[in-house]
């Protein structure tokens, strides 16, 4: 368990302007991956901007989900999505447990990801019409971006461009609505909107509403607020990439906690990973001088199936 302590104003997450990644002049690309470089070893965590998703999709994306979460909790519970089964469709109230040992997470959630030929289908709400094209068109430009951001990354690290593509054929991320009511008086010890814990997979993108309430722990151990910045994503780093390199790039604890707005809290997060059978291992560019890496190498899926028993008791 990490016992809750109040943040510290943000002052070391910075704002990267990503719109050279769309440039056609590798010089372009190469400074914006050097921004990158250095918030991954600082930080794990950085706001994009000039990012290139049109503002109406992302406006359209909290009305959504504010439909959804506003519906009965019967209507939810017809798309409960099961740990395992491929996490897709709705995720109750104090479901999951983020931070191992603190009492449940006080949000609830709603999943999907993208759908392939004889593979698991989403599992989508009645009575919302316009629910799934939305979240559709909202999981194409985010998967769009997301490629953007990992060929970035490689570049980053003084790798080929390419270099990630192979794990990301035919993938798309995970998409997840979140919704945090405000944060209750009566909450049990250390019970927060969403526990401390680091991301599982390569990426995460976080649209995030303007309540706040996203806190971030840096380099000296304290946890700083992540303010919302209206027209950025928050891009932060998962476990798989301290494998890919050895420890250099950080995946930051992070953690939610509803308290300051009295009101209620809508994020939407995408998690992008490799395919399930993509083997994660220390990049050339990472390699340790002498002795083998911090990490053996493992699959994606070993890697996933493993965090969810953790946070879903089994």
């Amino acid at each position: 368990m990490i016992i809750y302590q109040p943040p510290v104003v943000a002052t070391s997450i910075p704002v990267i302007d990503i719109g050279g990644l769309a440039s056609a002049e590798p010089a372009a690309r190469k400074d914006v991956a050097w921004e990158i470089h250095k918030a991954c070893r600082d930080t794990g965590f950085f706001y994009a901007a000039n990012h290139g998703i049109p503002q109406t999709l992302l406006d359209g994306q909290f009305a959504a989900a504010r439909a959804f979460f506003a519906l009965p909790l019967d209507a939810k519970m017809a798309v409960q999505f099961r740990p395992g089964a491929h996490n897709r469709g709705y995720e109750a109230m104090q479901r999951q447990r983020l931070d191992e040992g603190s009492p449940p997470d006080l949000k609830e959630s709603f999943m999907f990801a993208g759908e392939v030929p004889n593979g698991p289908p989403n599992l989508w709400p009645e009575g919302l019409p316009d629910f799934r094209a939305q979240m559709e068109a909202y999981h194409n430009a985010v998967t769009s971006l997301a490629d953007r951001l990992m060929r970035a990354f490689a570049l980053s690290l003084g790798l080929a461009e390419s270099y990630f593509g192979d794990g990301f054929v035919g993938v798309k991320p995970s998409v997840r609505l979140l919704h945090y009511p405000p944060h209750p008086k009566d909450a049990a010890f250390n019970q927060l909107g969403a526990g401390a814990h680091t991301d599982w997979g390569a990426l995460t993108l976080l649209l995030q509403d303007d309540a706040g309430g996203l806190e971030v722990c840096n380099a000296e151990g304290q946890w700083i607020s992540a303010r919302p910045i209206p027209g950025t994503f928050i891009v932060n780093l998962g476990d798989m990439v301290r494998r890919w390199t050895n420890d250099l790039y950080q995946s930051t604890p992070h953690r939610v906690v509803n308290a300051a707005s009295g009101r209620d809290r809508y994020s939407c997060a995408a998690f992008y990973s490799p395919r399930r059978d993509y083997v994660v291992h220390c990049v050339p560019t990472c390699l340790p001088e002498a002795g083998p890496p911090h990490y053996a190498p493992c699959t994606t899926g070993e890697h996933m199936d493993e965090m969810v028993r953790r946070t879903y008791g089994g």
